[in-house]
């Protein structure tokens, strides 16, 4: 059994949508930084997704921990043409599309971005990569909403729009359990 302690990185205050385009995080807060590293497992692996907000606030929870490569499958949804965008600039420019991506998730994608499935695969590949390369360990992964999102979908067997109305702040810890040989997280612990 392998424990995944997913953290959602910092905030980064973006009024837009955020995807792959890399953006800081803010990480003033001290206090709620040494808390949440406070929580974490001594002897856990840290990895995170390679886009900056992510790394930053992998970096400050590291501690001693050992640090493995940053992942490019555990970045958030590629939104594709709707990156940067606010939620009413793309109900303007798509509004079918808009709505059945938000209500419909699954294979719906947005212009040139990727769909929920297709996310869901990205990081369920890479969960099961390193699960299998590190057994039995406790591993941190700093990522972002949708990754986390994706897994809580495949721990307790809701739909994408049931995962879609959980809510996942930032610095937030959620750990999931993962059984060896199994296609995702066996158990969720809030």
């Amino acid at each position: 059994m392998s424990a995944w302690w997913w953290v959602r990185h910092g905030p980064t205050h973006q009024k837009a949508v955020c995807g792959w385009r890399d953006v800081a995080a803010d990480l003033s807060d001290s206090a709620a930084l040494c808390r949440l590293a406070a929580a974490l497992p001594e002897d856990a692996l840290v990895v995170s997704s390679d886009l900056l907000r992510a790394r930053a606030t992998a970096d400050a929870l590291q501690g001693k921990r050992q640090r493995l490569p940053d992942a490019a499958a555990l970045r958030e949804f590629d939104f594709g043409a709707w990156d940067g965008l606010t939620f009413d600039v793309i109900a303007a420019r798509d509004p079918a599309l808009s709505r059945r991506y938000w209500e419909e998730p699954g294979d719906i994608a947005p212009p040139e971005g990727e769909s929920w499935n297709a996310a869901a695969a990205r990081v369920s590949a890479a969960v099961a990569a390193l699960s299998a390369a590190h057994p039995g360990r406790d591993i941190v992964a700093v990522a972002h909403i949708g990754t986390i999102l994706t897994q809580f979908a495949a721990a307790t067997g809701c739909t994408p729009y049931q995962a879609l109305a959980q809510r996942i702040e930032p610095l937030s810890l959620t750990r999931l359990d993962y059984a060896a040989g199994t296609a995702g997280p066996v158990n969720h612990r809030p």
